[in-house]
């Protein structure tokens, strides 16, 4: 209850309560983000940052608390760790262009597949052929519709209930 109170005119604005929970606090959060460093001074920037994001906003953030979930240390502790994976993505340096990715390690091989057995009559002509000319053609649904003179509604549908049988198909092969 005397932490509650303390809050309270921490958020009241009381200069003291501010004191005595920086001084009550600062080693507690330094610990939480001092694993998360590579050097000290990283770590008291952080502490900073922490401090400064619970008073931020006419103290926006520590109003949150809930001492019904959680005890003043462990929600400290989580507000900092979170604070300090903040900061480290928003500096983090940018990640490497694809451009400078050398051509040679984003060669894909050309793997070999064997055809599809399938049984004769699973799909009709009209959907083989749909299906040969989408995908080992790699045309579009308005080329195919073009080159067949139908809709391109058409070929969806087409394709819809080939794929739906090869589904069905594999579905009961694989049991």
């Amino acid at each position: 209850m005397a932490e509650a109170n303390e809050l309270a005119a921490l958020i009241a604005g009381d200069k003291g309560a501010w004191d005595r929970f920086v001084r009550r606090y600062a080693g507690l959060i330094l610990s939480a983000v001092r694993s998360l460093v590579r050097e000290g001074t990283e770590a008291e920037d952080l502490l900073q940052e922490v401090l400064v994001r619970l008073c931020k906003d006419n103290y926006r953030l520590l109003r949150t608390y809930d001492p019904s979930r959680a005890g003043v240390s462990t929600w400290l502790t989580i507000v900092a760790r979170s604070t300090a994976r903040d900061v480290q993505r928003r500096h983090r340096p940018p990640q490497s262009a694809l451009e400078d990715v050398p051509e040679t390690l984003l060669a894909v091989t050309d793997v070999h597949r064997e055809p599809l057995k399938l049984p004769k009559d699973l799909l009709s002509p009209r959907q083989q052929l749909v299906l040969t000319l989408l995908y080992e053609r790699d045309l579009e649904v308005a080329e195919v519709a073009k080159m067949l003179g139908v809709d391109p509604q058409t070929v969806r549908s087409t394709h819809h209930k080939a794929m739906l049988k090869l589904r069905g198909h594999f579905a009961t092969q694989d049991r």
